[in-house]
C-alpha cells in the first residue's frame, strides 16, 4: 500500500470540513428564511402590507367571513358569504340566530317565530303570537326604509364591512411570521396590538386571512377569496312583503 503523506491528508481533510461547513451555512440561511418561497410580503413595511392586503381583498368578488364583532355593547357572531351586489348568511345576536340575504337592493330576513315573537332585541317591540306563526321560516322583505334596513344590510355589504375593518388604528409595525389553518403569515399591528392585530397570507395573493380588532372588539376569519356562489331572491312563496315597515319595528 502507498502512503499518503501526512501534509496532502491535512490538507484533504481540511477542505472537506471547509466544504461541510460552507454547505451547512448554506443550508441554514436557506431554512432561516421566513420568506422564501413566499409572495415576498413579509419582507415589506407594516404599511406596505396594509395597503398591499387591502388591494388584494378589493379586487376579488367573494370572500367568506366568520366570526364576532362587537359594535355599540352588542355582540354579533356572523358568518357571511359576500359579493359585489350582496350577500348571504347567518347572524346571532343575544341568543337569537337569523339569516340574511341581499340582492342588489332587495333585503330579506328569514327568522323562527320566537325570534319575532320578542322582535329582533334593538327595539323592546314584538309581533303578536299569530303574526310570529305566519313569518316563521318565511323570507321577510325589509323594506328600504326601516331602520333595520341599514343596520343589517351592513352585514351583507363586501366593500363597506372590509374597509371598516381592515384598517387598524395607530402606529402600524409587523409582528413575525405566524400560520394561519396551514397557510404562512406575517403579521401587523396597530399600537401594538392594542389597535388591531392582522395576519396576511404569504402564499399567493396577500389576502387577509384573521382580524383581532381593536380593543377586544372581536375576531373574523377571511377565507373563499374569489370563490364565486349563487345570489337570488327567494321564491314569491317563500317570501312576506309587509310593505314599509316590519312588523318587530
Amino acid at each position: 500500500m502507498t502512503a499518503i503523506p501526512q501534509g496532502r491528508t491535512r490538507r484533504t481533510l481540511s477542505a472537506s470540513v471547509m466544504c461541510a461547513l460552507v454547505a451547512g451555512v448554506a443550508l441554514a440561511g436557506c431554512s432561516e428564511d421566513p420568506d422564501a418561497g413566499t409572495n415576498g410580503v413579509g419582507k415589506l413595511s407594516a404599511a406596505q402590507i396594509q395597503a398591499r392586503t387591502k388591494a388584494a381583498a378589493g379586487s376579488v368578488d367573494a370572500v367568506r367571513l366568520s366570526g364576532s364583532v362587537v359594535t355599540s355593547g352588542r355582540t354579533y357572531k356572523l358568518d357571511m358569504s359576500l359579493k359585489a351586489d350582496g350577500g348571504a348568511g347567518s347572524v346571532t345576536a343575544q341568543g337569537a340566530t337569523f339569516h340574511l340575504l341581499r340582492v342588489g337592493e332587495q333585503l330579506f330576513l328569514k327568522a323562527d317565530a320566537a325570534f319575532w315573537k320578542k322582535g329582533d332585541g334593538t327595539s323592546g317591540g314584538g309581533s303578536d303570537t299569530a303574526a310570529a306563526d305566519k313569518l316563521e321560516g318565511k323570507y321577510v322583505k325589509v323594506p328600504t326604509g326601516d331602520p333595520s334596513y341599514k343596520k343589517f344590510s351592513g352585514f351583507t355589504d363586501k366593500d363597506l364591512l372590509l374597509d371598516g375593518l381592515l384598517t387598524l388604528h395607530g402606529a402600524l409595525a409587523t409582528d413575525g411570521h405566524h400560520e394561519q389553518s396551514g397557510v404562512r403569515t406575517v403579521r401587523i399591528t396597530g399600537d401594538g396590538g392594542s389597535g388591531g392585530t392582522l395576519d396576511v397570507s404569504l402564499e399567493g395573493r396577500p389576502y387577509p386571512l384573521l382580524l383581532q380588532r381593536a380593543g377586544g372588539a372581536g375576531t373574523l376569519r377571511f377565507s373563499s377569496w374569489g370563490k364565486d356562489f349563487a345570489l337570488e331572491e327567494p321564491a314569491k312563496d317563500e317570501t312576506v312583503d309587509y310593505g314599509q315597515q316590519l312588523p318587530s319595528s
